[in-house]
């Protein structure tokens, strides 16, 4: 139990939006709905008034758009936002965008037939209470690196990712340090389903490798990154023929399809040695039990720590259960990753 229940304000130009937003997240005693507004403007004033713990907030919106009117909140008076989008490709480049200016973290407005609606809110809502957020500048879109660093080998170098809440700044910040010839890198990112798409074009966008959603059979290949997509299936690596992608059909694993866990297990029995483990900001344990598996197979692991996470969760339980190597900040895991899979060479001449 939290020592007093997240306050919440919830915005959308929807009532009946609103109205299940409220429902949803007074079902849990330690979030508490103090007010509702139906713009930028309500908003505004509705901040000012209830000094919020924290604010959901609709993209699509009168007058002022959500976009335009997180960046005011982030400049203004800094508090985490959590974006609630429609599953749609406009709504989740938005969202995307969204993420990168400072918002906390996002979930999906549901659709019929929904099991459970608004998926985690409550639980991020908390997390963003407790998290103290504290907005850093979306990090600075560099040139993409372009300079190779090793010649390295198809399978006999993995690099596996797994993050969660603030993945999306973090993990921009790492790959931009990739250069075009990277090693093949797998990447679980907790994310609503047709989000993941458009975070692997962004990504693509930014990065000197090549990077795709993740699809059933594809080849690992040098200069690649393959993100999970959201939905119905967790990413594995398998050698059939050739180290691959695998998309398995399995339940939830620490309530998460794709799970960082089932990806980073897989990669422990494929590569063992030849791997390098990531993880990154988070909420809850998913990839930590993973990445002990990856160390004990005689991966090296990493780690992001407390200072640089939007959330020290997933790390945080990594770091406790001694599967992290290396503890570093944000700014020097993409060099630290480069330096591990260009230093052993033994075995692959």
């Amino acid at each position: 139990m939290m020592a007093h229940p997240a306050r919440v304000l919830v915005v959308d130009d929807s009532p009946t939006m609103r109205g299940l937003i409220t429902a949803v997240l007074s079902q849990d005693p330690d979030v508490s709905v103090v007010g509702q507004a139906g713009d930028a403007m309500e908003a505004r004033a509705a901040i000012k008034q209830l000094n919020p713990d924290v604010v959901t907030l609709d993209i699509e919106m009168p007058n002022m758009n959500g976009l335009e009117f997180l960046e005011k909140i982030m400049k203004l008076r800094p508090m985490p936002v959590i974006m609630v989008s429609t599953m749609t490709h406009r709504g989740a480049e938005a969202t995307l965008a969204a993420l990168e200016i400072g918002a906390f973290d996002c979930v999906a407005k549901p659709v019929p037939g929904d099991a459970r609606p608004f998926g985690e809110l409550a639980e991020k809502v908390k997390a963003a209470a407790r998290s103290q957020h504290r907005h850093a500048p979306a990090p600075q879109l560099q040139p993409p690196t372009t300079a190779p660093v090793a010649d390295f080998r198809v399978g006999r170098k993995i690099v596996a990712i797994g993050s969660s809440t603030g993945g999306v700044e973090a993990l921009i910040a790492v790959l931009q340090k990739f250069p075009r010839n990277c090693p093949p890198t797998v990447i679980t990112q907790h994310m609503p389903p047709t989000f993941t798409k458009s975070f692997a074009e962004r990504l693509n966008r930014l990065c000197a490798p090549v990077v795709e959603e993740a699809t059933d059979g594809a080849r690992l290949e040098i200069g690649k990154i393959y993100l999970a997509p959201g939905g119905e299936r967790h990413l594995q690596v398998s050698n059939a023929s050739a180290p691959c992608c695998r998309l398995v059909e399995r339940a939830p694993v620490n309530g998460h399809r794709p799970s960082v866990d089932v990806l980073f297990d897989s990669v422990a029995e494929l590569a063992g040695r030849s791997a390098v483990g990531v993880i990154l900001t988070g909420m809850g344990r998913d990839g930590a039990s993973g990445l002990l598996k990856m160390r004990h197979a005689g991966a090296r692991t990493i780690g992001q720590n407390e200072k640089t996470c939007v959330v020290y969760g997933m790390p945080r339980v990594a770091h406790e259960l001694g599967a992290v190597e290396h503890q570093l900040p944000l700014g020097s895991i993409g060099e630290e990753i480069l330096k591990l899979t260009a230093a052993r060479k033994e075995g692959i001449e």
